[in-house]
């Protein structure tokens, strides 16, 4: 029987992300889970190998407001707290910021990053960014580093880009499941962002990619077979 990895994700589109293809490659079974669109969150004690929360258009600080965002950040931390595989991509990552008592916020200055943008491994980075390199972005906020955390990435814009909590929680700023056919998805539904402070051009976008998506592609095989090993 394969192993399964529960995936959160926070629908805007079609779910063709290369993490997914690539843990069915790994030999993992794979379970979609959308607390945004109605479904039950599993219990704690469902006997899944891993987790991983994706990104989405939604805000830790529409926890009041919004039901499902409050319980799936009091979930992702009793998740996190078992010492199971956990993975936090973007809006997933903050979520796990915040559930161990870290701020989320915008940038001060107003700033989006959108685009490929470089980070640099810290001192406590340990194999988990073998060198500094360019990464995707998009979005408007960022987390905190909380109290209990490792600093395992940084960035220019917004500082916090990675961090791991215990030794199998990671949560990551950054994008690497996003694919170039994702990518030019997202520069066409969501062009309007392409106007907001900081974001890059498309044309710059594009460019960018053809340098540094396999990069980063290989990136993320490499990090899924290390977490999940």
């Amino acid at each position: 029987m394969k192993r399964t990895i529960l995936l959160i994700d926070h629908p805007v589109g079609k779910r063709d992300d290369r993490a997914s293809k690539m843990l069915q490659e790994m030999g993992y079974a794979i379970e979609w889970c959308s607390p945004g669109k109605g479904d039950s969150l599993p219990p704690l004690q469902a006997d899944y190998e891993a987790v991983i929360v994706y990104g989405g258009a939604e805000s830790v600080n529409d926890a009041e407001a919004k039901d499902y965002i409050r319980a799936e950040i009091d979930w992702i931390g009793a998740w996190a707290e078992s010492r199971r595989p956990f993975l936090g991509i973007c809006l997933g990552g903050q979520m796990l910021a915040r559930a161990l008592g870290a701020p989320v916020a915008r940038h001060g200055d107003g700033i989006h990053e959108i685009g490929y943008v470089k980070i640099d491994p810290t001192p406590a980075s340990d194999g988990f960014l073998g060198e500094a390199m360019h990464v995707y972005q998009w979005h408007n906020e960022g987390f905190e580093l909380p109290s209990s955390a490792e600093l395992l990435a940084s960035g220019p814009v917004f500082p916090n880009q990675a961090f791991r909590y215990g030794d199998k929680a990671y949560a990551i700023q950054f994008h690497p499941e996003v694919s170039e056919a994702v990518m030019a998805r997202w520069l066409r539904d969501a062009a309007h962002m392409l106007e907001e402070p900081g974001a890059h051009a498309r044309d710059r976008q594009l460019a960018d990619a053809a340098q540094y998506d396999e990069p980063l592609e290989s990136w993320l095989r490499g990090f899924l077979e290390r977490w999940l090993a």
